[in-house]
C-alpha cells in the first residue's frame, strides 16, 4: 500500500488528474449498476481500468479505429438489450458507455471539458431510478468531484493540490446552495415538466388482484418498506387492530384467487359501510407500487384526500386511485377499526358470487363441511356458530403457522385441512374461506398488510412488506360482512405481539445481533427516521405545500402567479447582495496596493509614465529624477510606504497614518506642453 501511494504521488500531474476524473466517473456510473446490463457494467469497468493503466504507463492513447469498433459494440449491444435506441433505459446505457469511452480520446483541455459536462449528465440520469437519500448523498460526492476536476482544469500551471480545487469547488457549491433552496422551494411545480419520468413497470409491489395460494409466504423475505403511517396524536389503535385493506379476492378456480370483475361486483362506491367508534385520523407515505389501490386502515368510510388525488371506492372496501402509483404518494385517510359493511340481507343471488367453488375440487373439504352440518351441536348452526366450531379446530387439531409448508398441489383446502396441517396466512385463510362456502356461508378473502412497526425516533409506524397479510370475510345475516382471521387461531402471536417468520439472518447481521441485540434494530431505526425525514420534506414537496409556505409568510390566498412573483424577488435580492458583496470585497482589496497605485496615478498625471510593477523604492527614484527636490516629499513618503510592508517591526497605525499623509502631500506638477 506504501508503494501505491508513493508511485501516485510521484506521477505526472496529467496522470493524476486522469486518475481522480476516473474515480469521480466510477462514482457516478455505480449507482447505476443495478439498472445497467452486465455487458455495460463489464465494459465500462474495462474501459476505465485500461484509460487508468495507460495514464499510470505513460502510454499513448488507442486509435480511432478503438473507439470506433467499441462504440459499435455498444450500439449493438444497446439494441440487443432494448430492441431499441431510445427511451430511458437505452438512452441511459448509451450515455454510460460514452461517457467511459470519451475518456479515451481525453487529450487536450476541450475533451476535458466534454467529460466533465457528460459526467453532470450522466450523474443526473442516477434519479431517473432512484430519488432516495443515498443517492442523493452519493451524487452530491460526485458532483463535488466533478467541480473538484473543473476547478483543477482551470489551473494550467504547476502542480496545484487537488485540495486546494476542492475547497475552491466547495465553497462554489456552498455560494451556490442558497439559490438552490430558493429554487426548490418556490420554483412552480407543473408537471410534467417537474420531477423524473416514471417507468410504468418500475413500480413493485408484494400485493396483486390475485393471490396463488404459497405466494404471500415469499413476502416474508422482503424486509423493503410498502408505507409509513403517521397517527395523529400518535394515538394509533392497538396493534391487533393494525390491518391495512388491499385488493379482496372472491374468485377461485382451486389454486388461485382473483378479484370479482366491475361487473360482477356491482356499482361503484363503499356499499353500506356501518361503523362505530371514535374515528383515527392518519396520514399515509405510499412506497411506489404500481398498483392503482390505496391502502387505509380498516374501514375508511371517506376517500383518502391527496394532492391531485382522484380516489373511487369500490362495495368491497377498497380505494382505487385514478393511476397507478408510480412515485412516492402522500394522503390523509379517517378509519373507523369498528365497522360492518354490506347488505344485511340476503336478497336473491346478490351474495352468491362468495360461495361459488370449482367443481370438483377439494372433495375432502365438502365432506368435512357436510360432516360438520351433520353434527347435532350445530344443528340449524348459524354464521358464528360455523365459524367458532372453524376456528376451534384450527386451534386444537395440531395447525402450525410457517414459511416453508412445501409445494401444495390443486386441492389445497384439503391438503391443508387434512394433509399437512402447516401453513402460511395464505394457506390458512383459503382453507378456511374453502370451508365457509361448503357451508353455505358467503365468504372471501382480504388481502393487505397486517400490523406495523413503530419507529420511536419519528413516531412513524414502518409497514413492511413482510407484513402483507391474507384474513377473511364472512356474510352474517343481520351484520353484514364481518371480518374473521383464521391466522390468529393457528398462531396468536402473529396478530397481537409483533411476531414474524422470517428468515435467518446473515453472517455479519448475525453476529452484531449477538454482541448486542438492539444494536442492529436501533441503527435501522435511526436511519429509516432520516430516510423518512427526506422522503417527507424533499421528495414529497408538491404544489401545495408550495403555496402553503406562502400562506406561512402572510399571503391570504396564494397562487402560483405570487409563487413566481416571490421567487422574482429573491433572485433580485440576491442578485444586489451579490454584486454588494462584490463591492465590498474591492473595497477590502489589499489596502497597501491600492495606496501604492494611487500614487503611480498622481505620478502619472504629473507626466512620469511608471509601469503597474514598480516598486515604492523604484517610484521614489524616477520621481527624485524627474523632478529634483520638487518631488522630496514624495520621495520620502514612498520610502516610508515601503517600510510599512517590508520593514521587520512597522507600526500598527503606520498605514492610516500614510493614508492621511497622501491627502496632504503637494504633488509635482506636469511640464507645461511646448
Amino acid at each position: 500500500m506504501n508503494n501505491l501511494m508513493q508511485k501516485l504521488s510521484t506521477l505526472p500531474r496529467d496522470a493524476r488528474d486522469t486518475l481522480f476524473l476516473l474515480t469521480v466517473i466510477a462514482l457516478i456510473v455505480l449507482p447505476q449498476v443495478e439498472n445497467l446490463p452486465w455487458w455495460c457494467t463489464l465494459l465500462t469497468a474495462l474501459v476505465l481500468l485500461w484509460r487508468g493503466s495507460l495514464a499510470v504507463e505513460a502510454r499513448p492513447l488507442p486509435s480511432r479505429w478503438w473507439r470506433i469498433a467499441l462504440l459499435a459494440l455498444a450500439l449493438a449491444g444497446t439494441y440487443a438489450t432494448y430492441r431499441t435506441l431510445l427511451g430511458r433505459d437505452a438512452g441511459v446505457t448509451l450515455i454510460v458507455i460514452l461517457l467511459a469511452l470519451k475518456t479515451l480520446e481525453l487529450r487536450a483541455r476541450r475533451d476535458a471539458f466534454v467529460v466533465f459536462f457528460l459526467g453532470f449528465f450522466a450523474m443526473l440520469t442516477n434519479f431517473f431510478y432512484s430519488q432516495s437519500l443515498l443517492t442523493a448523498f452519493t451524487m452530491l460526492l460526485a458532483l463535488l468531484g466533478l467541480l473538484t476536476a473543473l476547478v483543477n482544469a482551470h489551473m494550467p500551471v504547476g502542480r496545484p493540490s487537488l485540495m486546494q480545487a476542492a475547497r475552491t469547488a466547495g465553497w462554489m457549491a456552498l455560494l451556490g446552495a442558497p439559490i438552490m433552496l430558493a429554487l426548490f422551494l418556490l420554483f412552480p411545480r407543473f408537471a410534467p415538466l417537474w420531477g423524473t419520468p416514471s417507468d410504468a413497470m418500475a413500480g413493485r409491489t408484494g400485493l396483486s388482484n390475485t393471490m396463488r395460494v404459497g405466494t404471500i409466504a415469499e413476502l416474508a423475505l422482503d424486509d423493503s418498506i410498502a408505507a409509513r403511517v403517521k397517527f395523529e396524536g400518535n394515538r394509533a389503535p392497538p396493534q391487533s387492530q393494525l390491518y391495512f385493506r388491499g385488493p379482496v379476492l372472491a374468485q377461485f378456480d382451486g389454486r388461485e384467487w382473483t378479484a370479482l370483475s366491475p361487473w360482477a361486483r356491482g356499482g361503484q362506491g363503499a356499499a353500506n359501510l356501518r361503523v362505530s367508534g371514535e374515528p383515527v385520523r392518519y396520514e399515509v407515505t405510499l412506497e411506489p407500487s404500481n398498483r392503482p389501490w390505496l391502502l387505509t386502515l380498516d374501514a375508511a368510510q371517506r376517500p383518502p384526500e391527496g394532492p391531485g388525488l382522484e380516489v373511487t371506492g369500490t362495495p368491497d372496501l377498497q380505494w382505487i386511485a385514478n393511476r397507478p402509483v408510480t412515485d412516492l404518494l402522500r394522503y390523509s385517510a379517517e378509519s373507523y377499526t369498528r365497522f360492518s359493511s354490506g347488505p344485511t340481507r340476503r336478497i336473491g343471488g346478490q351474495l352468491q358470487a362468495y360461495l361459488a367453488l370449482p367443481p370438483g375440487k377439494n372433495p375432502r373439504t365438502a365432506a368435512l363441511a357436510a360432516e360438520m352440518r351433520g353434527d347435532p351441536q350445530l344443528a340449524n348452526a348459524d354464521t358464528p356458530a360455523f365459524v367458532q366450531s372453524a376456528l376451534r379446530r384450527l386451534r386444537t387439531g395440531g395447525y402450525t403457522y410457517t414459511l416453508e409448508p412445501g409445494v401444495y398441489g390443486d386441492d389445497t383446502a384439503d391438503e391443508f385441512w387434512f394433509d399437512r396441517k402447516e401453513g402460511f396466512c395464505e394457506h390458512i385463510a383459503s382453507a378456511f374461506v374453502v370451508l365457509m362456502r361448503n357451508l353455505g356461508v358467503p365468504a372471501r378473502i382480504v388481502t393487505g398488510y397486517q400490523g406495523g412497526e413503530l419507529n420511536t425516533i419519528d413516531n412513524y409506524w414502518t409497514v413492511r412488506q413482510r407484513d402483507a397479510h391474507a384474513w377473511a370475510e364472512v356474510w352474517q345475516e343481520g351484520a353484514g360482512w364481518v371480518r374473521v382471521d383464521p391466522t390468529a387461531s393457528v398462531s396468536p402471536g402473529r396478530i397481537g405481539q409483533f411476531q414474524r417468520l422470517a428468515p435467518q439472518p446473515g453472517l455479519f447481521a448475525g453476529a452484531i445481533g449477538a454482541m448486542s441485540p438492539t444494536l442492529v434494530q436501533n441503527l435501522r431505526a435511526a436511519w429509516e427516521a432520516v430516510n423518512n425525514s427526506w422522503n417527507q420534506w424533499v421528495l414529497n414537496y408538491t404544489q401545495s405545500r408550495q403555496l402553503n409556505l406562502l400562506k406561512n409568510i402572510g399571503f391570504d390566498a396564494p397562487s402560483l402567479e405570487d409563487l413566481a412573483y416571490v421567487l422574482l424577488y429573491l433572485l433580485i435580492a440576491a442578485s444586489i447582495a451579490g454584486a454588494g458583496w462584490t463591492l465590498w470585497e474591492r473595497t477590502r482589496h489589499d489596502p497597501w496596493l491600492r495606496l501604492l497605485g494611487q500614487a503611480r496615478t498622481r505620478l502619472q498625471k504629473a507626466g512620469l509614465p511608471l509601469p503597474e510593477t514598480t516598486p515604492p523604492r523604484r517610484m521614489a527614484a524616477e520621481a527624485d529624477a524627474r523632478f529634483g527636490t520638487a518631488a522630496q516629499p514624495v520621495r520620502d513618503w514612498l520610502l516610508k510606504l515601503e517600510a510599512q510592508r517590508y520593514a521587520p517591526q512597522a507600526a500598527p497605525g503606520a498605514l492610516s497614518e500614510l493614508r492621511a499623509e497622501f491627502r496632504r502631500l503637494s504633488w509635482p506638477a506636469a511640464a507645461p506642453r511646448g
